[in-house]
Parts: C-alpha cells; structure tokens; sequence
C-alpha cells in the first residue's frame, strides 16, 4: 500500500483547447461557462421570495498567442461574406497527477453553436514590445 500524505489540486495548465476538432497549439486559456437566468418573486401572503430558474447562456472565452492570420481570415470568410460564423469548441482538461484525475478522468465540455462576439483584432502594436494575447469571447448555443 502507497501511503499519500500530500494533496494533489488540478494544475489549470494541463489540459487541451479544440475549435472544429482541430487541436488550438497557441492555446493559453479557455473559459467555458453557463450564465443562470432566473425569475425572483412572491405572492400575497408570503414573506420571502420564491426563485425559479428561466433558462441559461453559455459562454466561453478563448485566449491565444497570434501566430498566424487566423482573426483576419475569420473576418474575411465570414463577416463580409455576411454569414454568422459557427464553431464547435471543446476544453478537455487532464492533469493525471491530480486527485480530481485519479477520481473522475479526464474532464471534457464541449459548446457547440459558438459564435464570435465583441471586438476582433486585426492589428495590434505595443512600444513595450509584450507577447500579442487574443482573447477571443463566443456565445454558446448548448453545452454538452
């Protein structure tokens, strides 16, 4: 028997980002969240409200190193060609020296539906001359 005397929490950078099954290799971070909407009330009588959850909104935020034209491509195909683009993006996180690992596996979520929202960047300088870091923010149709 191997005894364990240490704590082993998830190390967020083990893991891998997927757009369209492609492996994302500039990837630096994903965020794939659900936004609960919910109603809040009460009737006559009552004291304190009830809350009945509405629906949800995923989103997911993906954070990249620029190496390649891919945003100005993106703009390109699809916003002047006037179609909504659409991308499937999966987050898989695996750190198999983790307790959650040794418990569960592999944690994978994937958005399906993604499309583009708020500002893309076409061109960036810096004086400071930092690393270029695309954040680059979906709403989500599901998760599943």
């Amino acid at each position: 028997m191997i005894n364990k005397y240490n704590n082993a929490p998830i190390n967020l950078s083990e893991g891998n980002i997927f757009l369209d099954g492609v492996k994302v290799m500039d990837g630096v971070a994903c965020t794939i969240k659900v936004a609960i909407s919910t109603w809040t009330g009460k009737q006559l009588g009552e004291r304190t409200p009830s809350t009945k959850v509405t629906g949800y909104a995923p989103t997911v935020t993906v954070t990249r190193r620029r190496n390649t034209p891919w945003l100005k491509e993106l703009y390109t195909k699809y916003i002047k060609e006037g179609r909504t683009p659409e991308f499937t993006i999966q987050g898989i996180m695996d750190d198999k020296a983790s307790d959650y690992y040794s418990d569960y596996g592999s944690d994978t979520v994937t958005a399906i539906g993604c499309v583009p929202t708020g500002d893309i960047n076409l061109l960036n300088l810096d004086a400071n001359g930092d690393i270029l870091d695309d954040a680059l923010n979906f709403n989500a149709k599901d998760v599943i």
